[in-house]
């Protein structure tokens, strides 16, 4: 045991090291990223307080705002830093020095983390559906599982988007943080499987998004190490680029005296609680870009006064403009999960085989949560009854301390449980749609969500075709014979998942012989929620809010439904797209694009 404590220790140093030597980490006086790498990025205290700065400028004013260094607004930075100054706001710190974030094998600890600082938020649905936003620079690329892939070629046709532009946009980001996996025999088994079960044909490595079976990108590489959106940021023009980090936008600020009310600005505190103001240039053109997420741009918008007016005003928010659609139209992809127990110690594996079927189901797998004893204690992602809804206690009565309890329980359970791994199956482009709003005015609160899983009888009956599916793949001699486990029934593997760490209660009798039972009682999410900022109601087909001038959204809130199997890369490749349009519609030729 101490021999294979110490090979651990001395793995994790030499990627630490790996990690000093590719730029992403410095210790030196307490700095946590590479300064010549990235010496733009800055604490927010560095930046003018309210009472030495105003809108003459003094290093205050900028051509471009952009709300949040997520997946969508670092590639956007970067980009239009080519020509303009950008500031970025960011409220969460930088990844680069995080091991949680930074390995592969440290997925699952990093969604443990629920300390104000933590680069993972969590929040739960009105729908009891425990689930995460990014708090980070970099967004949800660097909690996510790391799987890349492109959208559907339909979805690009129908979001109005210029193909020849959006096809020079992902190489743009797949050159410089995506990577082809070195898949793991939990894989292969996996890819077989899905093969038997007539998801097919197989399409080989692409990140295309192709009906079949397929190995898809990662932006994890050979020694499993995460390089997300914020790396991203090493293309821009540090003469033209400013990223302050820890740095909380409260609201826009907008001039409210003309015909149309005109963003000037926003406010925002730093990590010490002081009041700081950035101001946009006085340009036309100049605008607040928000990219804080399907919660964070609808929330900032109803902060800033735009939403339902009767809603606003029960807050004592200034009404900037009424638009009852802001936070309408919430939708998150369902997914439920079967375990597969296995007589091997599973490595660990996250999404890098994908199955996708024509009935509107995708399917992927995992493996490998057991690898120490220490491991049981973590919170296991989305795999965990601590994230998991899966257990008899009803939606409003899932609180902290009855989560505290599933973690103490499962300290107490046998390892056996943790070995195998999971084939989960996910509902693509669900008609169920739900609503955001605001509780209070504080931006670090949660909004209230709700996303009513399988309100539409479409997406249940598209759920246990899905189940159907996905236990055909368990029962496949390809995984089997690699697991080393007989074949079950489909109630034994119903019943074992809702024992497993998914779920350590049924939660109704019929969980293991109604599989529409299984669908509502075993929901939890991919994170891949989107909406509340839709296009045609809240903004235009180029993301300009509607009804107001000089703002633009610019992330996964504008989506109907969630591009491709996962939606990372799509996300990133908006980042740049709509940088280079912007670029192109202001600048035309001289934009060199």
């Amino acid at each position: 045991m101490a021999l294979v404590n110490g090979a651990l220790v001395l793995k994790k140093l030499i990627l630490f090291v790996a990690l000093c030597l590719t730029g992403l980490l410095s210790s030196s006086q307490g700095v946590v990223y590479n300064e010549y790498r990235y010496p733009f990025i800055k604490k927010a205290s560095s930046f003018p307080s309210v009472s030495s700065s105003s809108s003459s400028g003094h290093g205050n004013v900028y051509d471009y705002i952009i709300v949040g260094g997520g997946t969508a607004g670092c590639p956007l930075a970067a980009t239009l830093s080519q020509n303009f100054s950008v500031l970025v706001l960011e409220r969460g710190g930088v990844p680069f020095a995080n091991s949680n974030v930074s390995f592969l094998q440290n997925f699952h600890i990093a969604l443990q983390d629920i300390s104000p600082k933590s680069p993972s938020q969590p929040f739960v649905s009105t729908d009891g559906v425990i689930n995460s936003r990014a708090r980070v620079l970099g967004g949800g690329s660097v909690i996510n599982a790391g799987f890349y892939t492109r959208a559907d070629p339909r979805f690009i046709k129908n979001v109005g988007w210029d193909a020849k532009l959006v096809n020079e946009s992902y190489p743009w980001i797949e050159k410089q943080i995506v990577h082809e996996p070195q898949p793991e025999p939990y894989q292969f088994a996996f890819k077989d499987s899905l093969l038997d079960a007539g998801v097919s044909p197989f399409n080989g490595f692409t990140y295309d998004h192709l009906y079949g079976t397929k190995f898809g990108g990662t932006i994890y590489d050979k020694f499993g190490r995460r390089h997300s959106s914020a790396e991203l940021l090493s293309s821009g023009n540090p003469q033209k680029l400013k990223v302050l980090i820890y740095a909380t936008v409260q609201k826009i600020v907008f001039d409210t005296s003309g015909k149309r009310p005109k963003a000037v600005g926003v406010t925002f505190k730093d990590e010490n609680g002081n009041n700081h103001q950035a101001f946009l240039a006085d340009k036309p053109q100049s605008e607040v870009l928000l990219s804080s997420g399907a919660l964070g741009s609808p929330q900032m918008l109803l902060l800033s006064g735009i939403g339902p007016k009767a809603d606003l005003k029960k807050l004592n928010i200034p009404v900037v403009l009424n638009n009852e659609f802001v936070g309408k139209g919430m939708a998150d992809n369902p997914m439920n999960a079967i375990f597969v127990p296995s007589c091997r110690a599973e490595k660990q594996t996250l999404i890098q085989t994908v199955g996708i079927t024509k009935m509107g189901v995708y399917i992927e797998a995992s493996s490998g949560f057991s690898q120490s004893n220490d491991s049981i204690e973590c919170n296991h992602g989305i795999m965990s009854a601590e994230i998991g809804q899966l257990s008899t206690i009803p939606p409003k009565q899932r609180t902290p301390e009855a989560i505290q309890a599933f973690m103490k329980h499962k300290k107490n359970l046998p390892h056996e449980v943790f070995k195998g791994g999971f084939i989960l199956e996910k509902i693509s482009n669900p008609i169920s749609k739900g609503d955001l709003f605001l509780i209070n005015t504080n931006v670090d609160d949660n909004p209230s969500v709700t996303f009513n899983y399988f309100s539409h009888p479409y997406d249940l009956k598209r759920c246990v075709d899905g189940i159907r599916i996905a236990t055909k793949v368990a029962q496949s001699e390809h995984f089997t014979k690699y697991t080393r486990v007989d074949k079950q029934t489909v109630e034994k593997i119903l019943q074992i998942s809702v024992k497993a760490n998914v779920n350590l209660i049924p939660k109704n009798v019929n969980d293991t012989k109604s599989l529409e039972q299984f669908c509502k009682d075993t929901v939890i999410t991919i994170w891949h929620y989107h909406g509340g900022c839709h296009v045609g109601t809240v903004v235009s087909p180029d993301h300009k809010v509607l009804g107001v001038d000089r703002v633009r959204v610019v992330d996964g809130s504008t989506f109907s439904e969630s591009p491709g199997t996962n939606p990372q890369g799509t996300v990133m490749m908006m980042g740049r797209y709509m940088g280079l349009k912007i670029l192109r519609d202001r600048l035309g030729t001289a934009a060199g694009i």
